[in-house]
């Protein structure tokens, strides 16, 4: 009987790196449980069977016998471990495809695998700062929300890849109360939580200690968080950084906005380093990638992990349900 499943794109990112090589290795781990294809040349995937496929359609059977792959092909000679500037367009179509395939519906969902963004400018001259810029790009959002999950925790940062000495002038109460409203409702259509409980974190030592430690908290964020809370949001905080990850704490929340990268990421990088997975959340589409990068250093030698594809997979099958229960 035919499976009436879509199936899961992975864009093929940086082939110099290991983004081939775990998706080869997500299929002999998946097999036809998550269906799934890659968007990319087949002669860049090392190692077992490929299936070569025509549409999206074809990849479930396909997988019964190889890793389906809807090729895509590249020009210029690939040298795994040094990225080809000759490449660059091509990965950036790449994911550009996939954004296609799962608007049009003959994909569920995105998964990306890392891109190299220093190729890309130097190759295509790549004008967004990464991967989740160039999707809400593609997908007319101005605001999108970077998730990091596990089974263990999820955690949001309000402010990314910006210098420390940075966070208090970039973050706002506008930014943080997008930040909050994306997640809650993240939570609801991707996650199936019907009343998501979000804790939120202070930006200072012990959430400001009453204004002796910075004034933020009393400022900035209670005034954000009274404001979500009478539309509805269920809300903790503004809450001592240091107490909120303990497994006990853990316990009575749903997500942890965090107010800046290091505090959201080492928590569940300490978790659950392997398994970690990058979601976007605010985009009409299912997004998720694997929480690490190229990996130049080893591409070619057949040691990468496949854990955090296999689990961006996975979660981005179960949001796939979630959306369409």
């Amino acid at each position: 009987m035919a499976d009436a499943r879509r199936p899961i794109a992975i864009s093929c990112g940086e082939p110099a790196g290991i983004g081939p090589e775990l998706a080869q290795k997500a299929w002999a781990a998946l097999g036809t449980d998550i269906p799934f294809f890659l968007i990319g040349d087949p002669a860049h995937v090392p190692h077992g069977p490929v299936a070569i496929i025509a549409d999206a359609a074809e990849a479930i059977d396909a997988a019964r016998s190889g890793l389906p792959v809807l090729p895509h092909i590249f020009d210029g000679l690939l040298s795994l471990g040094t990225p080809n500037p000759r490449h660059a367009e091509s990965v950036i179509s790449a994911i550009a495809r996939g954004v296609d395939l799962v608007q049009s519906g003959a994909a569920s969902a995105l998964c990306t695998a890392p891109i190299h963004k220093k190729a890309l400018q130097d190759g295509a001259g790549f004008a967004h700062p990464g991967h989740t810029e160039y999707l809400a790009h593609l997908a007319g959002v101005t605001r999108v929300v970077m998730m990091l999950a596990s089974d263990q925790l999820r955690v949001v940062p309000a402010t990314i890849h910006i210098p420390l000495n940075n966070v208090t002038t970039v973050l706002s109460a506008p930014l943080l109360t997008q930040t909050l409203r994306i997640t809650h409702a993240g939570l609801i259509r991707d996650f199936g939580i019907p009343a998501p409980r979000i804790a939120v974190a202070g930006l200072n030592p012990h959430a400001g200690e009453g204004g002796k430690m910075g004034t933020e908290e009393i400022a900035l964020i209670t005034p954000v968080l009274d404001a979500l809370r009478t539309e509805g949001l269920d809300l903790k905080g503004p809450l001592s950084a240091d107490t909120m990850f303990h497994a006990a704490a853990r316990a009575g929340y749903d997500a942890a906005v965090c107010m800046y990268h290091d505090q959201a990421l080492i928590p569940i990088k300490t978790l659950d380093f392997d398994r970690g997975v990058n979601v976007t959340l605010g985009l009409p589409f299912i997004r998720t990638s694997p929480d690490h990068g190229t990996a130049l250093d080893i591409a070619g030698q057949g040691v990468a992990n496949p854990s955090s594809m296999i689990e961006a997979l996975k979660m981005a099958a179960r949001m796939s349900a979630a959306r369409n229960t």
